[in-house]
């Protein structure tokens, strides 16, 4: 059973600087960087693969278990500049058009833009296309000398504190790592671990393929956010904030093994942990490319309830996350006879 007074009070300073590091998919550098710096004193072996996933190894003689969390964010990518310097671009992931005007942006060089949309005749016009993104010049030729085609940037979201309720951009998934980073600091087990902040989530769940393959862990974990139901005329979904962490039952990658779902409530109820069931009729994690390599790799998720997903307000209840540190560290520790 979890010993909670071993418990460590989690860093939320670190979180904050965290959420606020440059990381959309495909430039988690950053990210990695500062990762690398807070595990090494809590790890036998750091290494980047090719795809740039971060490995940070504890030896051990039981089960090889592999936790996964994603460091990059939703992003958008330049693909044009027009000749009056407005930039025009994709999306990295899926993220609501309806919430992107008169966002500001921020690219990796520090530049900052706002995100604005033509004029339309009516609202069924908005489409993509319709957005560009005004970086305060004139001209092609002074917006190449700040941006260039194919750069990322990402929304701009401080950290803040609400109470009981955090508040950022990128909670998706830095929230999974800072829980991740909190977890090894403290956990004592015998399994030889492997925590693996991927790359490449939001577009593919790239990153945890290529590492799943690599490794070839027993037993996969990975942590992640989902949504709610808790909000005026939400989609009806039985997650909550402040009730927990979530024990997915099914996404639309992941449709999680009765054994890995009676293991991970059964660990929860034994060192009483409050959690929750978690049903997400979309979207997916890293769990689901790890449960599908090579011959089939168990695999379960441990959920935080996030309100207002993929935006540069997400919000989160500090009692999740700390019942998913909880959780993680219990699951590592328990015998994990699956």
């Amino acid at each position: 059973m979890l010993d909670k007074s071993d418990s460590l009070s989690l860093d939320y300073s670190l979180l904050s600087i965290l959420t606020q590091l440059f990381g959309p998919s495909g430039s988690e550098e950053e990210v990695a960087q500062f990762i690398s710096v807070q595990l090494q004193s809590h790890s036998d072996e750091i290494s980047t693969d090719t795809l740039g996933n971060l490995i940070v190894k504890r030896r051990g003689t039981g089960k090889r278990i592999m936790v996964a969390s994603h460091m990059d964010q939703i992003g958008i990518l330049v693909t044009n500049i027009d000749k009056e310097g407005f930039l025009r671009f994709t999306i990295l992931g899926s993220m609501a058009i309806t919430a992107l005007n008169k966002k500001r942006v921020k690219f990796r060089n520090g530049r900052i833009g706002v995100i604005g949309v033509e004029k339309l005749e009516k609202v069924t016009d908005l489409k993509l296309e319709k957005f560009y993104i005004d970086i305060g010049v004139s001209s092609r030729e002074e917006a190449g000398k700040a941006v260039q085609i194919g750069d990322s940037a990402v929304l701009v979201g401080d950290f803040v504190e609400s109470g009981s309720r955090i508040i950022s951009k990128a909670f998706d998934d830095r929230l999974g790592c800072f829980i991740a980073i909190e977890a090894l600091k403290r956990v004592k087990t015998g399994h030889e671990l492997a925590f693996v902040f991927t790359v490449q989530e939001e577009v593919g769940t790239r990153g945890a393929q290529t590492a799943a393959y690599a490794l070839d862990p027993d037993l996969a974990l990975a942590v992640d956010v989902t949504a709610t139901g808790d909000t005026p005329k939400a989609q009806q979904m039985s997650v909550e904030l402040g009730k927990g962490a979530g024990i997915k039952v099914y996404d639309r990658s992941l449709v999680t093994s009765p054994q890995i779902k009676r293991w991970m409530a059964d660990v929860a109820a034994e060192n009483k942990i409050p959690f929750q069931w978690e049903v997400l009729e979309f979207g997916g994690t890293d769990s689901g490319a790890i449960n599908l390599t090579k011959g089939g790799i168990p695999a379960g998720v441990i959920s935080v309830p996030i309100r207002y997903l993929h935006s540069p307000a997400e919000m989160a209840d500090r009692k999740d996350v700390e019942a998913a540190v909880d959780l993680l560290v219990a699951l590592l520790e328990s015998p994990a006879e699956l």
